[in-house]
């Protein structure tokens, strides 16, 4: 159908099917918890009957999970998808498309190698689009020549490697990726000979990387070879150096051509300033430093930001963002596209389910339908003007109309020195750089904040998953990685619930209610953590004191409590599957799940709340890209990593040792009293008992039969059977 102007648009928006069915299952699971509600209500111990208390736990506790279920529910009421049309945009529009600004930032050349950051950058320089309006910038906030010199040879490299992704239609345009799963083209001499000598190129150029990495510093006959390095003759530490600004390609300069003698994309190398009296704001605070120098660069009206270990995986994503820029009708309504994050490293059956396949192929589509899909930190496309603090208007449309218009302000001869003090520490002050302006500071999820705001500003957001994956990046290897990245995510989640943010307050009239309770989904995490852990503890304890807290399975009062559980988890287990996983995938991540809560969601809380104290601050942890040898591979054998001492593997292996102990105990009463399991009151309590158990085979393994390097630590060992043994000692007497 054409729109207004006469024109097929250039996307389109399908609502997913078999929504009736979905809406039959969830009335039937609300009608059963209002079932499990009444039976709490209806046989409440008297006051002189032991459990009274542990009963009204077990009832706030299921009062907490249907609330947050009718959060979820409401997320994913209405997912919609949507489909892009390139060739529409190439026909329409032809050369006459945006300049692009590429942010790809990295702060850590030893958990980040160099070898990894730059094969990102390489990735998004190939992109199949008009190289003299693509400038990519990376933003070492590691301040490392280490890091420069990848750059400089990459920035060297370039010059082979695109001609031959041009010619050859590689993808994905990563060289790494490329070269480890492609074959040599065997059938033309000359096509394989040009093959063999850019890997080879490749090859050599990687080593050289990875010799001076594990050297730590650059040799001085290297140091020669470029003016760059001299910048860090001044630098004191990586905490403590002023700016450097590097043009490594100049895409305005005549002379910037690949081998096939076509211009190349400009390419920038920026540490930004850092003294240790001002508080670098971590990723944020690089952002808003790239979009500042930008400014002055290129000045494209669309950007791109990429963490560094996400290449890009298809060379058409440009196109396929603009398609929402650009169309005639919507375009001028959207403020940033955002792509979803997929991994190219997961095990198997995703040990640590850290696909997020779910969140990518469900929530995000549904948070989409409610009113656009939060801003993720990665992989997303922001049009300029939202970063920069605009207000939606409807003079917007005629601005889009203008972006071939849009110059940088300064040649790029002349502008490095301009840019140093944009990316000066003391440019923010008394300026709304971090607060109206930018990615917002003071909390470790910045762009689930800075995504809100841009929403309240009135921009619509959009969510795209093409059929090819757009970006590859890397999950955590190792199950601390995991939970340390999660306790990251959901204490600036809760943060922002618990601050002014919070989008009940500050989204109220800016943006749908539905789009408010979707944000919560997400941003109520860490509270899940004290209903979980009172259900996972409480019932196993009273199971070991006497205390029945379930009907019997005689009684007709189980039926909704059946029906709640295998309901729920058959769904979960096909949606699961659905979106491409598998059953022991599914399993993997129902032990995740519950190992976050108890771990993750726990720790965040209190952060949270010891900063609403005072006596705490944020921090922002990197998750390391790489692993030792023996570590990955007993994550290709799909064993859990213990290897390290943690206060989250304690309460992971106390709670653990707490559901064996109380399970063992429960069968030696039923065996005693010689009663059915259908008019034993403790049915119910024991088999929950037993699922924890189940659920935390590997926990027991790695407690004590495990002797590689990756078992449990014998510290917590010691302290969890401690824990355990007292609190079955105090339940039992």
């Amino acid at each position: 159908m054409e729109n207004k102007d006469g024109h097929l648009p250039l996307f389109t928006t399908t609502p997913a099917k078999g929504r009736i069915p979905f809406k039959i299952y969830a009335l039937s699971i609300f009608v059963g918890i209002c079932l499990i509600f009444v039976y709490r209500v209806r046989y409440i111990p008297a006051k002189e009957e032991a459990g009274r208390w542990a009963w009204m736990g077990m009832f706030l506790s299921e009062l907490w999970f249907c609330l947050y279920w009718f959060v979820t529910i409401s997320l994913r009421w209405n997912p919609i998808y949507r489909r892009a049309f390139k060739d529409r945009l190439s026909l329409r529009y032809g050369k006459a498309l945006p300049g692009i600004d590429i942010f790809v930032c990295t702060a850590d050349p030893m958990i980040e190698p160099p070898a990894l950051v730059i094969n990102t950058v390489l990735s998004v320089m190939a992109y199949d689009y008009p190289p003299q309006k693509l400038t990519v910038y990376l933003s070492d906030d590691g301040g490392s020549d280490l890091t420069f010199y990848a750059m400089l040879e990459a920035s060297r490299f370039s010059k082979t490697w695109l001609p031959f992704c041009k010619k050859f239609k590689v993808e994905p345009r990563s060289p790494e990726a490329y070269f480890r799963t492609a074959a040599e083209p065997l059938g033309d001499p000359a096509i394989s000979n040009d093959w063999s000598s850019v890997k080879k190129a490749y090859e050599n150029m990687k080593q050289r990387i990875e010799i001076v990495t594990k050297l730590g510093q650059i040799p001085e006959e290297i140091r020669k070879e470029h003016k760059g390095f001299s910048e860090w003759n001044l630098v004191a530490n990586r905490r403590d150096h002023q700016t450097i600004l590097q043009i490594l390609i100049d895409g305005k300069d005549p002379t910037a051509l690949d081998m096939e003698g076509q211009s190349l994309p400009t390419l920038v190398y920026l540490a930004r300033e850092k003294r240790p009296q001002y508080h670098h704001n971590f990723k944020a605070g690089a952002m808003n430093a790239l979009t500042r120098v930008s400014s002055k660069i290129s000045n494209g009206p669309i950007i791109l930001n990429l963490d560094c270990d996400m290449y890009s995986s298809n060379s058409e994503t440009v196109r396929d963002a603009l398609c929402f820029f650009m169309d005639e009708e919507k375009g001028h309504e959207v403020g940033y596209v955002q792509f979803p994050h997929t991994f190219e490293n997961l095990s198997k059956n995703d040990l640590y389910g850290g696909s997020l396949n779910v969140i990518m192929k469900v929530d995000l589509p549904g948070l989409d339908g409610n009113g656009g899909p939060f801003y993720i930190g990665s992989g997303c496309f922001h049009r300029r003007e939202t970063l920069c603090g605009k207000k939606y208007s409807e003079e917007c449309k005629t601005a889009s109309k203008l972006w071939n218009d849009i110059k940088a302000e300064e040649s790029t001869a002349s502008v490095e020195d301009t840019c140093k003090i944009l990316a000066s520490c003391s440019y923010e002050e008394n300026t709304q750089w971090g607060k109206e302006v930018g990615l917002k500071y003071g909390c470790p999820v910045e762009d689930i904040i800075t995504g809100l705001a841009i929403q309240c500003r009135g921009w619509r957001s959009i969510y795209f998953n093409p059929e090819r994956k757009a970006f590859l990046g890397l999950a955590p290897t190792t199950l601390l990685q995991t939970l340390v990245q999660h306790k990251r995510w959901c204490e600036g989640n809760f943060q922002i619930f618990v601050s002014r943010y919070c989008p009940l307050v500050y989204g109220y009239k800016k943006i749908p209610l539905k789009l408010q309770l979707s944000y919560c989904s997400y941003l109520l995490w860490a509270p899940n953590c004290l209903a979980i852990l009172y259900y996972v503890a409480v019932p196993s304890l009273c199971l070991l004191r006497g205390i029945p807290l379930f009907p019997k399975i005689s009684s007709t009062w189980v039926l909704p409590f059946a029906f709640v559980i295998v309901a729920q988890r058959a769904y979960s287990l096909g949606e699961f599957v659905w979106c491409g996983g598998t059953f022991q995938g599914w399993w993997n991540e129902q032990r995740m799940w519950l190992f976050r809560r108890i771990s993750s969601y726990f720790f965040a809380f209190f952060d949270n709340i010891l900063k609403l104290l005072g006596f705490t601050e944020s921090a922002f942890a990197i998750t390391a890209k790489v692993a030792e040898s023996d570590v990955s591979q007993r994550y290709e054998q799909e064993l859990m990593e213990f290897g390290a001492s943690s206060p989250m593997f304690t309460i992971i292996a106390a709670l653990a040792l707490l559901n064996a102990f109380c399970f063992v105990g429960g069968m030696k009463s039923v065996i005693m009293d010689m009663q059915t399991w259908f008019s034993n009151p403790f049915t119910l309590q024991i088999l929950l008992c037993a699922l924890l158990v189940i659920i935390n085979l590997p926990v027991y393994q790695g407690l004590f039969l495990r002797k590689d390097k990756g078992r449990m630590p014998t510290s917590v060992t010691q302290w969890s059977l401690m824990f355990a043994g007292v609190a079955c000692a105090l339940a039992r007497y």
